[in-house]
């Protein structure tokens, strides 16, 4: 989902990095991309040596009012379409992490599904010719329907846009009740930054910046 771009993404006269990490972080964390974040992106710079790579935290609450999750779509939106109107040959890496793996996830959407109103800012998906831009999109412990449907009934389904579906790794622990239809172990959601899954990430990641997906 989408809206309106601001400035371009060079106008401020920064270079364009060869890579533009744009990641949201989960429920409660403090503002930055989180530890899952931040796992992600160290070990996708390990594996892209000689890379410029610059990483963009989805600024949005974060808070426990899942509603406010629009304001991510929004923010993360903007960035994307931003880095693709003024650095073109950057290659555009999107991620997130517990809610913020809905808000990544809802950026790729095709359409709007019905009967959902589209929330402030938001004027719907994203243009077909983005996709081009983004090269990969990593998800850890998307909200599964069981989960969505606890914390905002009113939420529109997540799902991945066809056109990013062959660039998206999802990844979610065993018996993480947040992504996991069946799981229970609370323990598991704080996971991923050391159970081998950000590096799994990079690897999708940047096998797809080189090209290689």
């Amino acid at each position: 989902m989408v809206a309106t771009p601001a400035v371009s993404a060079a106008a401020d006269g920064e270079p364009c990095p060869d890579v533009q990490v744009v990641f949201a972080r989960g429920t409660l964390e403090p503002p930055g991309p989180g530890a899952t974040g931040q796992a992600f992106t160290d070990a996708l710079t390990e594996r892209l040596p000689g890379t410029s790579i610059d990483v963009y935290p989805v600024d949005y609450p974060a808070s426990l009012d899942f509603n406010a999750a629009a304001d991510g779509v929004v923010d993360a939106s903007h960035k994307v379409l931003d880095t693709a109107a003024g650095c073109p040959n950057t290659k555009i890496v999107v991620g997130g992490y517990s809610q913020g793996a809905a808000i990544a996830a809802y950026l790729t959407a095709d359409s709007i599904p019905p009967g959902y109103p589209l929330p402030p800012g938001i004027s719907g998906p994203m243009p077909p010719s983005t996709a081009r831009h983004v090269s990969a999109v990593a998800l850890f412990a998307k909200p599964s329907n069981r989960f969505l449907n606890i914390v905002d009934n009113s939420a529109p389904p997540i799902s991945i846009g066809h056109l990013y579906a062959g660039k998206t790794i999802e990844l979610c622990a065993t018996d993480d009740p947040v992504c996991s239809s069946t799981g229970f172990n609370r323990a598991a959601h704080s996971s991923y930054r050391f159970n081998g899954m950000t590096d799994q990430a990079a690897d999708f990641a940047a096998a797809a910046v080189h090209g290689n997906r």
